[in-house]
């Protein structure tokens, strides 16, 4: 067990360094795990030997795809229905252009441009389709626009753009067998059933001390994950799904939330993204820095393309506009979720992970400082919540933290 607990002390620490590192650039956790953990790799990986870190442990493995699963989870239960019962025409179809765009641009520009083939062209597409919650979530809170009708629609649309994600991960890459439609069937009666059953479970033996609440829902995602991974899918699918269906029931419920973010941030999710970082090869990107740029220009120019000319059509001002689209332009968990599916599954090799993943964490930092040094609709803000100006210490915990 001393080589158990030594790798765990080493994970934690690059973990509790990256925090710093992200409190310090004011940049999302996840970003700052997923550079510490290539750092990390690079100078352990030189200095004593590549196997220094154990990505490749059964436990450190289950650490990581368990943070991966509840992550998304969350993800899906971070979405409003009100809001998006009443917007959904524009929040649908922002997010669906924001997904078919740089799917099918981004696609066509690593295959075309970059030489890569049809497999590893269309995981390309489906990483680079997604916008990152996370970044949106945090600008959000850090100025009070989520709290605006403005800040509820974009960050419906952004989960109907993810959605489009996932999905075309599990149809594009699941082979379609007995077990695959085994696989559906089951999980679109759990997402029926769930919404009645959950909330009504939790009022007759909820609120205790054992955390029922917990193990009931870690329960449902590890059953629906085996099974997805029993049908060759990914087990991240059914999780965002569960998460939406439950957004308004448990999303509601602020305590078991912030409960399930302690375990997921403080634990599970560092094991997810510094693993996920260690695989980037800084000598292929060295090597060869313009597949990174081209994937980078790729995806930023699709989104514009897509999502500027639908936010006109719902005649959003220009600031409003340009903001909402390079917002939608942001990357970062969803993207490097499915590099590493893509990695894992043999669809793309270590060099284009590499370029994949930093395309995503460019695209994570770029369009962000763009929107908020120039587009920045001041006006909103102002008519956003007082408390806003000057964010409760809670607000500002919570925008620190990776949503995805």
């Amino acid at each position: 067990m001393t080589n158990v607990w030594t790798l765990a002390a080493l994970w934690l620490g690059l973990a509790l360094v990256a925090t710093l590192l992200s409190i310090w650039l004011r940049v999302a956790t996840a970003l700052s795990e997923i550079v510490v953990g290539t750092v990390a790799q690079l100078l352990i990986g030189a200095l004593i030997g590549g196997s220094v870190l154990g990505t490749d442990e059964s436990w450190i493995k289950f650490l990581s795809g368990t943070g991966a699963i509840v992550l998304t989870f969350l993800a899906g239960a971070e979405l409003d229905p009100t809001v998006f019962r009443t917007q959904w025409k524009e929040a649908c179809s922002i997010g669906l252009i924001g997904f078919v765009a740089p799917f099918f641009g981004c696609a066509a520009a690593a295959h075309y441009l970059l030489g890569w083939g049809s497999s590893a062209s269309w995981l390309t597409g489906v990483a680079l389709s997604t916008t990152s919650v996370a970044v949106v979530y945090a600008v959000m809170l850090e100025f009070g626009l989520n709290k605006t009708h403005y800040g509820k629609t974009v960050l419906a649309a952004c989960f109907i753009n993810d959605l489009g994600t996932v999905l075309a991960l599990g149809f594009i890459f699941s082979p379609f067998t007995v077990k695959t439609l085994v696989f559906f069937g089951v999980s679109i009666a759990a997402f029926a059933v769930l919404p009645w059953l959950t909330p009504r479970f939790f009022r007759r033996y909820g609120g205790r001390p054992s955390e029922l609440e917990a193990k009931y829902l870690l329960l449902i995602l590890f059953a629906l994950g085996a099974l997805a991974s029993w049908a060759d899918s990914e087990a991240v699918l059914p999780a965002y799904m569960i998460g939406m269906v439950l957004a308004g029931s448990v999303g509601k419920d602020h305590a078991l939330i912030r409960r399930l973010r302690t375990l997921t941030f403080g634990l599970l999710t560092p094991f997810y993204f510094i693993r996920a970082g260690s695989f980037v090869s800084v000598p292929a990107l060295i090597a060869a820095p313009a597949a990174f740029f081209v994937l980078l220009l790729a995806k930023m120019a699709t989104k514009f393309a897509g999502v500027y000319p639908v936010t006109k059509i719902y005649n959003s001002p220009r600031r409003e506009a340009m903001y909402t689209t390079l917002l939608m332009s942001t990357g970062l968990t969803f993207g490097s979720i499915s590099a590493l599916f893509g990695l894992s599954h043999g669809v793309i090799d270590q060099a284009q992970y590499s370029y994949l993943v930093a395309a995503v964490i460019g695209s994570a930092v770029v369009p962000t400082l763009i929107a908020n040094a120039f587009f920045m609709p001041h006006h909103l803000v102002a008519e956003a919540v007082p408390a806003a100006k000057v964010p409760p210490a809670e607000d500002i915990a919570v925008a620190s933290l990776p949503e995805p």
